[in-house]
């Protein structure tokens, strides 16, 4: 895998993840508070590829649940709606995090659940 590259140095990056079955207000809401109660710099929205812990029974394919997250976090400078799991290749939260810190050791991340 290429080495990623993303905000400069010392950024504080929130990382929410989940299905974004589709993504909605309250996504948006909780992302908004972390921003400015936590004092990020950015807020990723990870959308899951696939849950392993759901059923795919009812789950919207992974492009138009990343396209629903987009579509809502568009004008939202601060908030990111990325597909980052799926180009890691992680589908459990250590191993997301894990591989961040590997690949972007100049950040500093902040999960939220």
């Amino acid at each position: 895998m290429s080495r990623l590259t993303y905000p400069p140095r010392g950024r504080r990056i929130g990382l929410l993840g989940g299905s974004f079955n589709p993504a909605h207000g309250g996504h948006l809401h909780i992302s908004r508070e972390a921003i400015r109660r936590l004092g990020l710099d950015e807020l990723w929205w990870m959308v899951s590829p696939g849950n392993p812990l759901k059923p795919a029974d009812g789950m919207a394919p992974f492009a138009a649940r990343l396209a629903s997250a987009r579509g809502a976090a568009h004008g939202n400078a601060r908030i990111r709606a990325t597909g980052i799991e799926a180009r890691l290749g992680t589908r459990y939260t250590v191993d997301t995090v894990r591989a961040l810190r590997h690949h972007l050791p100049h950040l500093q991340f902040i999960w939220l659940m």
